[in-house]
């Protein structure tokens, strides 16, 4: 029995030798893996060219990558030496310690955007981001940070700010030398135009000087026509053009463009017709599309010699409230050939530089048409034929309307109710006469101003009806005679109109007259019928009935 007991001891004591063993091996085996691990953490940590930082809750570092010592250029030994915060820069540190500061009680993960200074006092941008690593027994946890340079970056936000600020820069001066040269044009477009209408209509002058005055009225409207569609294609070019939605009939508006040309057709022996079926009410921007339909119809008169012009349009439902709408104008002209067609929408080009010769023209008003459509979110485009003819297309899709807007009121003033004074302020000499002259049948009485100043004086000594306003003057502009007038210790100062007659015809300009205290506008070149109207409504019964009363800003 003895030597039993000793053989099964034996046995027990060696399955356990052999488990201990195995137990060995494994630890062994794990130890290694272990070891593998960590080299394999070190290779990466020691060869990232991001730097990895772990720090106590003290900001004792605990442990730095040696992509540090590029990084900042100070020795390992050093940097660990080194206070927190020590390399950050002064204008940063601060703000970068109150963030991590407060980290370990927010928690999550912290981004943060801040400059270091090497040692050799280069300033470079790092980003960092900052995670927390719990610790056992409640211990404050550590902060492992990751900071990689992105000075590159930087460097490239900047120069694209910069670019940015540029290309600001330069759309502002280009819309400001815009708005200016729109002025200086059409200042003394507007005695031309005016004096040239007042010339072609008098009785006194001969065939041939009539003949003369039309052809210098004609001259300056089409120069006139030259600048607004310079001014036209520049704010659409900008974004600056927003459409003004109202219910509308697209056969009635063809209809008018057809009739507004039918003398241009038939002077030409042109047959001109259009095609169209009633489909009700739309709602849209019904100036924008008549001005595309006219340029449409003009160009195809233009280059139609002989035969026929159709405009056809095509009304059809486009789903729930509305409606698709294709218009279409066809003619039998010299057409265009394909190689050029492509680039009839383009902004300074037509077909061939020798049309600009023959035909005259701009090449502005197929590009206003594109910017026009495509603002609707439309679609453009034409086919043609050399030598038979071309086919000129726009295709949107508008809401539905029930009913046509109801027309303004007031629009058809133009007769004077009783005596009128006015005080006209206005700097250029040749426009203060335009001006007397177009009244001069009429019941009004003129005051003249040349600058703003003296407007201030003269409306201080007398009572007016209406003040006629321009903007751009010396000594002091029309605004601010607006605003020093209004604040006038004078009932008249509150209840006298005042209405911009100026050069200054851009949306904005008109706003910043509106809100300088004025009651309309007027753009130059002058109308005479818009400055009868205008008068005869402003110095009307039912506005003077109104006294005391805060007066309508409106145009």
């Amino acid at each position: 029995p003895f030597l039993g007991t000793l053989v099964l001891a034996f046995i027990f004591a060696g399955d356990g030798v052999g488990r201990m063993l195995k137990a060995r091996r494994r630890l062994d085996d794990a130890q290694a893996q272990m070891r593998r691990s960590e080299a394999l953490y070190r290779v990466l940590a020691d060869n990232i060219k991001d730097v990895i930082m772990l720090a106590d809750a003290e900001g004792k570092r605990i442990y730095m990558s040696p992509s540090i010592v590029p990084a900042l250029g100070f020795p390992l030994e050093e940097l660990y030496e080194m206070p927190a915060y020590r390399f950050i820069h002064p204008d940063d540190r601060e703000a970068l310690r109150r963030k991590i500061d407060t980290f370990p009680a927010t928690g999550g993960e912290l981004k943060a955007e801040y400059r270091v200074v090497r040692s050799d006092g280069e300033v470079r941008w790092i980003e960092t981001s900052f995670t927390l690593v719990p610790q056992p027994n409640g211990a404050p946890p550590h902060i492992v940070s990751v900071g990689r340079d992105v000075q590159s970056r930087k460097e490239l936000e900047v120069e694209l700010m910069d670019a940015r600020l540029q290309a600001e820069a330069a759309a502002a001066a280009k819309s400001d030398f815009l708005a200016n040269m729109t002025h200086e044009l059409r200042t003394p477009l507007n005695a031309i135009i005016g004096f040239a209408h007042l010339l072609k209509d008098s009785p006194r002058l001969d065939s041939q000087d009539a003949r003369h005055a039309r052809l210098i009225s004609d001259a300056s409207g089409t120069l006139l026509e030259l600048v607004n569609s310079v001014l036209d294609f520049s704010r659409l070019e900008a974004g600056a053009v927003d459409l003004d939605t109202a219910p509308f009939d697209p056969a009635l508006e063809a209809g008018a463009i057809i009739e507004l040309l039918s003398g241009q057709a038939a002077a030409k022996g042109l047959t001109l017709e259009l095609v169209a079926e009633p489909g009700g009410f739309l709602s849209g921007d019904a100036q924008r599309l008549r001005q595309v339909l006219l340029n449409f119809l003009s160009n195809a008169i233009k280059f139609t010699a002989r035969g026929a012009v159709t405009m056809t349009l095509t009304q059809l439902p486009a789903g729930a409230g509305e409606a698709w709408l294709r218009c279409e104008v066809a003619d039998t002209g010299v057409g265009i050939p394909d190689s050029q067609l492509v680039q009839v929408f383009e902004r300074f080009t037509q077909a061939d530089v020798s049309v600009s010769r023959r035909y005259g023209g701009t090449g502005l008003g197929l590009a206003i048409c594109k910017r026009i459509v495509e603002l609707m979110g439309g679609e453009i485009g034409a086919t043609s034929v050399a030598g038979e003819g071309s086919s000129f297309w726009f295709e949107v899709v508008l809401p539905v309307a029930e009913a046509l807007a109801a027309p303004a009121e007031g629009a058809d003033a133009a007769e004077l109710e009783r005596p009128v004074r006015l005080l006209l302020v206005e700097d250029v000499a040749i426009n203060r006469e335009l001006v007397k002259t177009v009244l001069a049948a009429f019941d009004i009485e003129i005051d003249t101003a040349e600058d703003g100043a003296q407007a201030i004086e003269a409306f201080g000594q007398a009572a007016y009806d209406l003040v006629l306003m321009d903007v751009q003057m010396p000594v002091m502009d029309g605004m601010t005679a607006t605003r020093q007038i209004r604040a006038l210790p004078l009932l008249a100062a509150q209840t006298t109109p005042i209405i911009a007659m100026t050069a200054n015809v851009l949306p904005e300009q008109i706003a910043r007259c509106i809100e300088s205290g004025m009651d309309g506008h007027l753009g130059k070149p002058m109308n005479p019928g818009d400055l009868l109207n205008t008068i005869a409504y402003w110095t009307s019964h039912e506005r003077t009935m109104q006294g005391a009363a805060p007066l309508a800003r409106t145009a």
